[in-house]
């Protein structure tokens, strides 16, 4: 189908207009088949600021009076939801109709991409196959429609998220997780944070032609910008096909980058305390801005809710072993020990959050020990005494003068990349 586009003009985009759009979208997926049963993709409570919740909840209203709509969140390896995160992202629909997956034991392997090619699209780095799996309910063949909801936006694996990166790791397995994050840390982050056509794209490419092209999937992408406990909707994108995400692709790089001038010496993110939880999520700090900030200067992470380091138990643990110890360390430490082997989104975890020396990263908490964040090789401020300081309800967005002092302030890492010109364009 051709893909539906729908962008602000000027102003964002409201509900009604929203809703009108989904109806649109209804009609153009459900041409031409019976619908009595929808799965609906959407991504968990990390990814608030998308809006999916808001489109999953409209959906639902729409449909759920003739169809039979199942729930599956996009959870990788995150933490499952909890009932107040369910009721906030996703208003007015029953819990019954969620469904938690589990990346270790609920999928099923549906093919194998090769690794001559994931040698070729790594340029040589990697040589190795990677399995295709997903969530069973995604095989189910009772299923006539499965809708796929998330927002574009610069990431750091695939260069920028979503598309069928929501299928093959947010409802994905162990393997393609694993092996995707390190083929990403492997090729660069820098590389290819803000770009299409990065290796891990290419081999989610292969994967969606090669296995997943006969089911029913169509997509609907948000591009969208913090707007103060909200988000704005600046434009959305429906269909089955490549040509939605690239339209999307290209509307959030000119709305979700931020090009300095300078290199910040000081750089401030606050971590929402509803939506960042650990560092594995928090570490966005750390690597949508490594581009931005001056060799030598301060990092420093406004984390009131961060009380552990991993999503889940082990990953927690692995992290709290090795600790994040920068790209050539770890990459010894994986050819060394078989927990990381095992374990590889982890030492891609670890990579991402390291500044390999280039800067110093602070983090500010409070349920966290002084030995437990120096532990990580991380430096350790108390919350309370560093908002004192750099207190979020009175920074704004960009550069601020606080006492004297010349800061960059980030109210959400998670909606944007930043970078100085310089260091984007030496990529």
């Amino acid at each position: 189908m051709k893909s539906l586009v729908k962008r602000s003009s000027g102003k964002p985009i409201s509900e009604q207009e929203l809703s009108k759009y989904l109806d649109e979208v209804y009609k153009a997926f459900s041409t031409g088949r019976k619908v009595k049963k929808i799965l609906i993709v959407p991504p968990d409570f990390t990814r608030f600021y998308s809006m999916s919740g808001k489109i999953t909840s409209i959906l639902y209203n729409k449909l759920k009076d003739f169809c039979i709509i199942d729930i599956l969140p996009a959870l990788g390896t995150h933490m499952p939801m909890s009932d107040e995160e369910m009721d906030e992202m996703f208003t007015g629909i029953p819990h019954d109709r969620f469904f938690v997956h589990d990346w270790k034991k609920d999928v099923v392997k549906i093919g194998e991409v090769p690794k001559e090619f994931v040698n070729e699209v790594s340029e040589g780095l990697v040589n190795e196959k990677i399995d295709v799996e997903v969530n069973k309910m995604f095989l189910d063949k009772s299923y006539d429609l499965i809708i796929s909801i998330g927002q574009v936006v610069p990431h750091e694996v695939v260069g920028m998220a979503n598309y069928s990166k929501n299928i093959f790791v947010g409802i994905g397995g162990n393997s393609m997780i694993n092996k995707s994050h390190m083929l990403g840390a492997f090729y660069g982050m820098e590389r290819m944070m803000g770009r299409d056509y990065s290796p891990v794209r290419k081999v989610f490419d292969y994967a969606q032609k090669n296995f997943i092209s006969s089911y029913p999937l169509f997509y609907i992408f948000t591009v969208t910008t913090q707007n103060g406990t909200s988000a704005d909707i600046h434009g959305l994108y429906a269909g089955d096909g490549r040509d939605a995400f690239e339209e999307a692709l290209k509307d959030s790089q000119q709305r979700n980058f931020t090009f300095l001038d300078e290199e910040p010496e000081k750089i401030v993110v606050y971590l929402d305390e509803k939506e960042f939880k650990t560092t594995w999520l928090g570490n966005k700090a750390i690597y949508r801005t490594r581009m931005a900030i001056a060799n030598g200067g301060d990092l420093i992470i406004l984390a009131p809710e961060v009380k552990r380091f991993g999503e889940d138990k082990e990953n927690d643990r692995l992290i709290r072993k090795y600790g994040y110890i920068g790209r050539e360390n770890i990459l010894k430490k994986v050819d060394e020990s078989d927990d990381l082997k095992n374990n590889l989104s982890v030492a891609a975890h670890i990579i991402h959050g390291s500044s390999d020396g280039k800067f110093n990263i602070t983090y500010a908490v409070r349920h966290m020990t002084r030995e437990e964040i120096e532990g990580a090789n991380f430096q350790y401020m108390n919350y309370d005494d560093a908002v004192k300081k750099y207190d979020p309800k009175k920074l704004i967005d960009g550069y601020n003068n606080v006492n004297g002092e010349k800061i960059y302030y980030i109210s959400n890492p998670a909606l944007g990349l930043w970078s100085s010109r310089k260091k984007f364009e030496m990529q």
